[in-house]
C-alpha cells in the first residue's frame, strides 16, 4: 500500500471517529431534550386536564367529551376518555406536525423515555393521559440527519483536499524512487534537483551526498581493480622476464663451462707442455710458460665463480638445499671472518624450478647485502617447509637497517619482493630479534 493511501486511510478513520462521536453526542442530546420536553408537556397536560375535570365534573362525561374535542391534540400527549364501564368514549386526534413521517424504530428505542400513563378520575369515568414523544423524536432524527449530511460533506471535502495535498506533497518521492532505481541499475551519475518542501529537500540533499559517495567508491574500486590488473600483468611480465633471464643465465653458464672451460684447460695444458719441453736450460721460455699456466688458472677460477653466480649447476642437478650449501661454502672462503650457517627443516624433496630459483636468488641477494653493508659477524640462513609454503629466513647480527633503506634506488630489496610477489608470495624486511636485520620470504608451493 502506498504512503499516500495510508495517509488518506488514517484521515478517513479519524474523520469517521469524529463523525461517530458527533452523532453519539447528538443522540444523547436528543434523548435528553425528548425526555425534558415530553415530561414537561405531560405534566402541563395532566395539571390542565385535572383542573378542567373539576370544572366539568358536574356536567358529566358529555361535557368533558365536548371540551376535549374543542381542545384537539395536546402536544406530546395522547388523551383517552373512558366511561364508568371502561368503554372508550374519546381519543385525541393524531398530531398534524410532520404528519405521515416517523423516526426509525431503532432510533426511537434509543432516545424514547419510559413514561407511565397518567390517570385522572372524573365523575362517571376516567381520563388517561399517555406521553407521545414521536414528534420530538422525529425532530431529533431530522436534526441528526442534517448534522450527518453536513459532517459527511465536510468529510468528503476534507478528504478531497487531503488527497490533493498529499499527492502534491508526496510527488517528490516519485523522483527519489526513480533516482534510487537508476542507482540500482548502476547509473551513479544520477542527481536530484532541489525538491519542494523542507523534508523532501533534506532527502534530496542526503541522496545526492550518498550518490556522490557511491560514485567515488565505485571509481575507487575501478581504479583499484585496474591497478590490481596492471600489477598482476606487471608481475606476470616480471615472471616471464625472470624466467627468460634465468634461461639465458643457464645457457651462458653452460657455454662458459663447456667452451670457455675447455679452452682455458687447453691453454693451461699447452703451458705445462711448453715447460716440460723447454727444460731447465731455457729459463726464459719456462718463465713465460709458467706465467701462462698461472694466468689460465686465475682465469679458470674467475670463470668458475662467474658460472656459479650466473647459474649454480647444483640447483638444477641436486636441488635447492645443495645449491645453498655450495653458496654458503663459497662465501665462507671469501669471508673467513664471518660465521655463515645454513639450516633446513621439513623441506619438500621436490621443488619446482621456478620456486627453487626464486628462493635461491633471495638468499643470494640477502647474503650479498649483509656481507657488503651490515658488518655482521654471524649470518644464519634457515629454510623451512610448511603444508602449503616454504619460509626462507636470513638473519644477521650486524648494524641493522639504515634509516633510509626504503628510499628509491634500493633495487635489491625491490627485486626480491617482485620475485616473491610474482609467485603469489610475500617478502618482509625488518629489524632482527637479536639485532641486525631479518629478511623473511613466504613462497607458496602451489
Amino acid at each position: 500500500m502506498s504512503l499516500r493511501a495510508q495517509i488518506n486511510l488514517i484521515l478517513l478513520a479519524l474523520m469517521a471517529l469524529c463523525i461517530g462521536l458527533l452523532c453519539y453526542q447528538q443522540v444523547n442530546n436528543t434523548r435528553a431534550s425528548v425526555r425534558e420536553e415530553v415530561e414537561g408537556s405531560n405534566i402541563v397536560a395532566t395539571h390542565l386536564l385535572t383542573r378542567m375535570s373539576w370544572v366539568y365534573a358536574q356536567a358529566g362525561i358529555g361535557a368533558m367529551v365536548t371540551f376535549l374535542g374543542s381542545v384537539g391534540h395536546v402536544r406530546a400527549n395522547d388523551v383517552s376518555l373512558y366511561d364508568a364501564d371502561g368503554k372508550l368514549v374519546y381519543h385525541s386526534p393524531p398530531p398534524q406536525y410532520k404528519i405521515g413521517r416517523d423516526a426509525p424504530a431503532w432510533f426511537t428505542r434509543m432516545v424514547a423515555p419510559e413514561l407511565s400513563p397518567q390517570e385522572i378520575s372524573i365523575s362517571g369515568g376516567r381520563l388517561v393521559i399517555q406521553a407521545d414523544p414521536s414528534r420530538a423524536i422525529l425532530d431529533g432524527w431530522d436534526e441528526l440527519n442534517r448534522l450527518a449530511r453536513i459532517a459527511l460533506g465536510i468529510c468528503l471535502a476534507a478528504l478531497a483536499a487531503a488527497f490533493w495535498m498529499s499527492r502534491r506533497a508526496l510527488a517528490p518521492m516519485r523522483q527519489i524512487v526513480t533516482a534510487l532505481e537508476g542507482m540500482e541499475k548502476g547509473d551513479y551519475h544520477t542527481r536530484l534537483s532541489d525538491l519542494p518542501g523542507s523534508e523532501a529537500r533534506l532527502m534530496g540533499t542526503a541522496f545526492n551526498r550518498m550518490a556522490q559517495a557511491v560514485q567515488d567508491a565505485a571509481a575507487a574500486r575501478r581504479a583499484a581493480s585496474d591497478a590490481q590488473t596492471d600489477l598482476q600483468r606487471h608481475r606476470e611480465l616480471t615472471q616471464i622476464i625472470q624466467t627468460h633471464i634465468e634461461a639465458e643465465r643457464r645457457s651462458i653458464a653452460r657455454e662458459l663451462h663447456d667452451e670457455m672451460g675447455q679452452s682455458i684447460t687447453a691453454i693451461k695444458s699447452m703451458g705445462q707442455s711448453i715447460i716440460q719441453r723447454a727444460g731447465p736450460a731455457d729459463e726464459r721460455t719456462v718463465g713465460i710458460a709458467r706465467l701462462i699456466v698461472e694466468t689460465a688458472g686465475r682465469l679458470y677460477d674467475s670463470v668458475h665463480e662467474l658460472i656459479s653466480r650466473l647459474r649454480p649447476f647444483a640447483l638444477d642437478d641436486f636441488g635447492l638445499a645443495d645449491a645453498l650449501r655450495d653458496l654458503v661454502s663459497d662465501l665462507r672462503k671469501q669471508h673467513p671472518d664471518v660465521e655463515l650457517s645454513v639450516a633446513f627443516a621439513d623441506l619438500p624433496p621436490q621443488l619446482g624450478t621456478t620456486l627453487a630459483t626464486c628462493a635461491y636468488r633471495i638468499v643470494q641477494e640477502s647474503l650479498t647485502n649483509a656481507l657488503r653493508h651490515s658488518g655482521a659477524g654471524r649470518i644464519l640462513v634457515h629454510v623451512a617447509g610448511a603444508p602449503s609454503k616454504i619460509v626462507v629466513r636470513i638473519e644477521d647480527n650486524g648494524s641493522g637497517l639504515p634509516p633510509d633503506w626504503q628510499r628509491p634506488g634500493h633495487f635489491g630489496v625491490r627485486g626480491m619482493r617482485e620475485r616473491a610477489a610474482a609467485l603469489g608470495g610475500s617478502l618482509q624486511v625488518a629489524d632482527g630479534a637479536h639485532g641486525g636485520a631479518a629478511v623473511v620470504a613466504e613462497l607458496p608451493l602451489y
